[in-house]
């Protein structure tokens, strides 16, 4: 089966075309990037994207879907994240995208991104990771999520992105008051929800998703992308912290020159830095593995859970029949077996957290 999945995020719009059945390792066959900006798009115009920005939106997801056919897809799963969230017009411009393409773009929650992304980290890691701690950072959002099994027991979304820390708090280059600003505001915006995560069982296995971790563990010396998915990859916090020493003084410019950095992310390179300085050292991480699968392929994943072999969708002439979201995913906190643990097992202290095995983390 050949699927098709587009991802709308806060920067770019991904096309990933991928050979995969139930049970069998996805294979990417293409892949395919357009820089949008849609975050800083919506951020310059009130919370709306403009006309123009939309029109540059369905532009190229017409594009993406024109790839897909071509690819030989089956079926394209289409879905966007924390930048179409935010606009306060989004319900007119999917309106528009879907009578003009015909693409039912499916806007996740942030917890269901979190779910979504730990499923496809568990499924690289497997059992022997054991209790998974998995962060992620993305252009507008922090996804976090913990578990044992491939449901997380706690997945959380908090408006922590690395472009909205660059947009919104910081210069470029940033002011060295400003970054002592970020980090404690960061500190108190991540304590609640690190409380939360600490009542739980200690991890096992701490790993990270996104192009932000990568990024930043290449420029820690981990190996480069050309070296291959499964060279073992990781971040430290110390070597963390001599790189921001380091980047919080040097312009987007000059951090495009770096390996590893592109030129359409590296005016967000400082805030993601500082994010991940955070959510490390709120939940007590010294080192995290870099996982290279990620919410696109939890999105197949949890397609391929939930199908006999057969497609949903089909294509004519170039045109989809049905180009629904997930093309008939069944959601995250959903199994096609039955109701999951949450559902059928009491809430502890009225929080919704179940009990779980291990030694609490140390505080």
């Amino acid at each position: 089966m050949r699927l098709g999945v587009l991802d709308v995020g806060s920067n770019t719009v991904h096309l990933l075309v991928v050979d995969a059945h139930r049970g069998a390792h996805p294979t990417p066959m293409t892949s395919e990037k357009t820089v949008l900006r849609l975050a800083e798009r919506i951020g310059a115009h009130d919370g709306r994207l403009a006309d123009d920005d939309a029109d540059a939106l369905i532009r190229t997801i017409a594009d993406a879907q024109e790839a897909a056919v071509a690819a030989g897809c089956e079926e394209l799963m289409a879905f966007a994240t924390s930048a179409i969230r935010d606009a306060d017009n989004a319900v007119e411009v999917l309106g528009r995208l879907r009578d003009e393409t015909g693409v039912e773009l499916e806007v996740l929650p942030g917890e269901d991104e979190a779910r979504y992304t730990f499923l496809a980290a568990r499924r690289w890691y497997g059992w022997s990771a054991g209790n998974l701690l998995l962060l992620d950072i993305g252009g507008g959002s922090l996804e976090m999520a913990l578990g044992i099994d491939e449901q997380p027991d706690l997945a959380v979304s908090l408006p922590l992105g690395a472009g909205r820390m660059s947009r919104t708090m910081l210069h470029d280059p940033p002011k060295q008051d400003e970054v002592k600003k970020v980090r404690e505001w960061l500190e108190g915006q991540l304590a609640p929800t690190a409380k939360k995560f600490r009542k739980l069982a200690r991890p096992d296995r701490v790993v990270a998703t996104s192009k932000t971790f990568r990024s930043l563990a290449r420029l820690t010396g981990a190996a480069p992308s050309s070296a291959g998915q499964r060279v073992p990859r990781k971040l430290t916090d110390t070597g963390l912290r001599q790189l921001l020493s380091f980047i919080t003084r040097m312009s987007s410019n000059d951090l495009a020159s770096l390996d590893g950095v592109s030129s359409a992310r590296s005016h967000q390179l400082v805030g993601g830095a500082l994010v991940a300085e955070a959510a490390m050292k709120a939940l007590g991480v010294t080192e995290l593995d870099i996982c290279p699968w990620a919410l696109r392929e939890g999105v197949i994943l949890r397609r391929l859970d939930h199908t006999n072999g057969d497609s949903h969708t089909a294509f004519k002439s170039g045109v989809p029949v049905r180009a629904g979201g997930t093309g008939g995913l069944v959601p995250a906190q959903e199994s096609a077996s039955g109701p999951t643990r949450n559902e059928t097992e009491a809430p502890v202290d009225g929080t919704g957290l179940q009990p779980r095995h291990g030694a609490r983390w140390e505080r």
